[in-house]
């Protein structure tokens, strides 16, 4: 008798597939920011990146991690995963940045930049990864009500106006 509730098999699952997908993306953000770099400053790149993955990473996380290639609201989807991806957006490149400037630089100056950039990059995407699973899960393939509620909302407002 165990009274604390053990996780379901499909949130293993479910966190499993994410992090597969998560990977891809990563492997792309990683490699393209590489390529980035030499256009852009170190911030610009990691932004460029991530918005290269994001893009790319769209459909596989949608059928693959959150079993969710069925559900008829794709558009729907496709803004609430942006709105997501911003805040993880934002999360990466503020945390590879302070992480190079606070930390990678001051810690470890004998180290070759691109190492330390790179190192602080992955420590961006670390976190990143944490607020999209979380946002995602909890947001963007699952049925939240607020776009039900503002259209009954809408038609509700365009009655009355009759």
């Amino acid at each position: 008798m165990n009274s604390i509730e053990q996780p379901k098999q499909k949130e293993y699952k479910d966190f499993f597939s994410f992090f597969l997908t998560a990977i891809l993306g990563a492997s792309i953000n990683f490699i393209s920011q590489i390529f980035y770099r030499k256009f852009y400053d170190f911030d610009a790149s990691v932004f460029c990146g991530y918005l290269t993955a994001t893009v790319l990473t769209f459909i596989p996380t949608k059928r693959y991690a959150f079993s969710a290639k069925n559900t008829g609201n794709t558009g729907r989807e496709a803004i609430k995963f942006l709105g997501i991806a911003v805040v993880a957006l934002v999360v990466q490149v503020y945390v590879a940045k302070y992480t190079l400037e606070w930390v990678a630089t001051p810690l470890f100056h004998n180290v070759h930049e691109l190492w330390r950039e790179k190192g602080s990059h992955v420590v961006g995407m670390g976190f990143s990864f944490l607020a999209n699973y979380f946002g995602h899960k909890l947001l963007t393939f699952r049925s939240t009500g607020v776009y039900d509620k503002i259209r009954f909302r809408s038609s509700r407002q365009a009655e009355e106006k009759i």
